[in-house]
């Protein structure tokens, strides 16, 4: 069967059919989709995406993963900025089986299953924490068939070529290399992606602090230790890199874009001790979180350079032979997301000042013959500080003509050679270009539009700064023209996404701007990253200003689970998430924790498919230790006159008491919501609890033995919180106003776990 390609909107389509399943196993057709196409193959970086375990059936899933797994790609730093320096090939292939081998989520792993790709979990069959997916033997031969058969002949080759294959499955798993691995399905899928790729790409080493996740992973040496040829983990202290220069000096107290700032952080390369690293929690140690800067530079190093190429990508007026003197020398530069390169033309040593162009005409520049002309072009991000990066092949390209007498050539048919992709939305902060053909003795004109209003050009630049125009939201129409015969469009999407969040239940609602709600030990957050257009959003939450995460669901949890936050994390296959602690959102599980009780803000956005990086919404949450005690009463609706709690656990829920509140000895009250408009003494009580309750008149809370939490209520009278002795628990106040004379006297610490009162409460501890 041949497949359409309506669900990608691609520009060209090739399609084989390869038998590559060992015998017995059912044939799949083959299916090659350009799905991002850029520029020619030797002057890119090759993404080659496959599919391994999609039936026929399946393999609009697979469409859904590949658009899923690369637009969290593309919201990743340095991807996103460099995004138009891949090309990206897709190969769909349809199985004869569903999944794949000896996935440990599966009851039980199934040791038999065979797919045209053969991936599988190597140990997965006996281990319920394998992780690593790798080709079977005969997969990784019928890779190569793919691999030569369908991308080799457009000029993808080993040196300029990345594979990322998707298996499908839901279980984590993944490894890297150059053909790297990941999960299709899994919540986390994504996310292995650009982590493998630091390994393929970049060469990144893992930071993890244990070999097997349970376990620390010991010392990194105990004698004769050696400096790590990691280029980020290192055994000097921060003194000795300024000192000597070293690793990353250059980036030592930045903010980290993960989180903290840049520093000194024990462990990595497997071990626990005695290793160092840049950064807390880069993605090179918890998947979620971005690059460091440390790793950011890197990884633009080695994509700008195409990796093994070494070289950023650049094309020229030949420069084997003289250039005549009445000749427009051109280059053809790489073109970032989000920056344009420099390009510095020079005359005999001396610097010309060209606007940047990408043209030079050398009787305008009064070049004569046996002058020498040479262009520099240089990639000015701030990703890279190192000077050797940064003047380096993979950033820096030169190329140098000498000048001959003036002469001509055959004519040159005016038209467009390359541009931004026009299958797919730009987005509004987006550098569009275009490429043309050459004519020796002149620039052709290009013309540009927005919504069929010309803008000015006047150095006929090939880009256009799309932030620089200011855009009004909503969508635009972009039009480039070349010397009025041929002409490319663009949809420009200035519409930013967003994520908004949905949040479980809780104790109460605290006033004020931004949302800030109280809870018992935990809260979940769910998000919903929207968009106006077609294509995966990508939603990510920032907890306490500690680096960007990827909002990714619930680990092995079914699509649409929220994030759960904890004082000290949950534990998912020796590894904790959603930690409200010390040591960050996600750690391993012998690090020690000191429980994150107390008020944290959490900002949430999203990133839609033309990168729209929408503006951060926020809440807050104040968590609090302890719990609900289970009702044996419950009040509702409107309770005239008096109320007396002699036992067990009264609840008032929204409950409206018009007259006084009584708890004696031994016995517990739970108010939640609603008023009560004649005082409340509690004597003695075993647990009082009080949440966004307006209490009216004399309020006494007295002699408490378990319990006292106190949160969102508002006091229209005086209020006495004394002798409350609550064993190793505080008083919890938290959020509260009041109105009246406050004492507060001979109770147990008193708390409000960063929520404070109105006054604040003058407590003082029991002696």
């Amino acid at each position: 069967m041949r497949l359409g390609v309506a669900a990608f909107a691609v520009v060209g389509l090739i399609a084989a059919a390869l038998p590559v399943s060992p015998a017995g196993a059912a044939p799949g057709d083959a299916t090659l989709v350009p799905l991002q196409v850029t520029g020619p193959a030797n002057q890119r970086l090759n993404l080659v995406v496959l599919g391994d375990g999609y039936t026929e059936a399946e393999l609009p899933k697979f469409r859904a993963d590949v658009d899923r797994h690369l637009n969290v790609l593309w919201s990743i730093e340095p991807f996103r900025g460099y995004r138009n320096y891949f090309n990206v090939y897709v190969i769909e292939i349809e199985s004869g089986e569903s999944g794949i081998r000896c996935d440990p989520d599966d009851d039980p792993p199934n040791p038999d299953r065979i797919t045209p790709l053969g991936l599988h979990y190597a140990d997965g069959c006996t281990n319920p924490l394998a992780r690593g997916i790798t080709f079977q033997n005969y997969g990784t031969q019928a890779l190569g068939r793919y691999l030569q058969q369908l991308v080799a002949p457009l000029g993808v080759t080993a040196a300029n070529r990345q594979v990322l294959a998707l298996a499908n499955t839901d279980t984590y798993g993944g490894i890297g290399g150059t053909n790297a691995t990941t999960s299709g399905g899994a919540p986390q899928g994504p996310l292995i992606t650009p982590h493998e790729l630091g390994h393929s790409l970049g060469q990144l080493q893992d930071e993890y602090p244990y070999s097997n996740r349970p376990d620390p992973g010991g010392p990194y040496c105990t004698t004769n230790c050696t400096e790590p040829a990691s280029r980020h983990h290192t055994l000097l202290t921060e003194q000795q890199m300024r000192d000597q220069q070293a690793k990353w000096w250059r980036w030592l107290g930045e903010e980290s874009e993960s989180g903290g700032t840049i520093g000194r952080y024990e462990s990595g390369l497997y071990t626990s001790s005695g290793v160092w690293r840049p950064s807390e929690h880069s993605i090179m140690r918890w998947i979620g979180f971005p690059f460091d800067q440390v790793g950011r530079e890197i990884m633009t190093q080695r994509i700008s350079g195409r990796r093994d190429t070494n070289a950023m990508a650049l094309s020229s007026t030949p420069t084997d032979q003289p250039a005549g003197a009445t000749d427009v020398l051109w280059v053809e530069t790489q073109h970032p997301t989000y920056h344009q390169l420099d390009v510095a033309w020079s005359l005999n040593g001396s610097t010309l000042d060209t606007h940047n162009s990408r043209n030079l005409d050398l009787a305008a520049a009064g070049a004569r013959p046996g002058d020498t002309v040479t262009v520099t072009v240089t990639d000015p991000t701030p990703f890279v500080r190192d000077p050797a990066i940064r003047n380096g092949p993979a950033l820096t390209q030169r190329r140098t003509w000498t000048i001959g007498a003036p002469s001509s050539g055959p004519p040159v048919t005016p038209g467009f050679t390359g541009s931004t992709p026009t299958n797919r939305a730009v987005g509004g902060q987006d550098i569009v270009y275009v490429e043309t053909t050459h004519p020796r003795d002149r620039v052709l004109d290009v013309e540009w539009r927005l919504d069929g209003r010309v803008l000015p050009n006047p150095h006929n630049s090939r880009n256009l700064d799309l932030a620089a125009l200011d855009l009004t939201p909503g969508s635009h129409e972009l039009t480039a023209t070349v010397s009025g015969v041929d002409s490319r469009t663009w949809t420009v999407d200035n519409v930013a996404a967003a994520a908004p969040a949905t949040l479980s239940d809780p104790l109460t609602t605290l006033p004020g701007d931004p949302t800030h709600r109280v809870y018992f030990e935990q809260f979940t957050m769910g998000l919903d990253p929207t968009d106006d257009r077609p294509g995966f959003s990508v939603g990510e939450f920032r907890l306490d200003r500690d680096g960007w995460f990827n909002y990714f669901g619930w680990p092995d949890a079914p699509p649409g689970t929220p994030f759960r936050f904890t004082p000290t994390g949950t534990t998912i296959k020796s590894l904790v998430y959603g930690n409200l602690g010390s040591g960050g959102l996600s750690k391993a599980v012998f690090e020690p924790t000191e429980p994150g009780y107390g008020t944290h803000t959490v900002e949430h956005r999203a990133t839609d498919a033309a990168g729209n990086i929408g503006t951060a919404a926020s809440f807050r949450a104040t968590v609090l230790p302890g719990s609900t005690p289970a009702c044996t009463r419950r009040v509702t609706g409107v309770h005239r006159g008096n109320l007396t709690v002699r036992s067990g656990v009264t609840c008032l829920d929204n409950a409206r008491v018009t007259g006084h509140v009584a708890v004696r000895p031994g016995a517990s009250l739970v108010v939640s919501g609603g008023s009560i408009t004649g005082g409340l003494t509690t004597d003695r009580a075993a647990t009082v609890q009080v949440f966004g309750t307006t209490l009216t008149g004399l309020a006494s809370i007295t002699g408490t033995t378990a319990d006292v939490t106190v949160a969102g209520a508002t006091f229209n009278g005086a209020v006495n919180v004394s002798g409350n002795r609550t064993g190793t628990r505080p008083v919890i106040l938290a959020g509260n106003v009041v109105r009246g004379m406050l004492a507060c006297t001979a109770n147990n610490a008193v708390q409000d776990y960063g929520a404070p009162n109105t006054p604040r409460p003058p407590c003082t501890p029991t002696p």
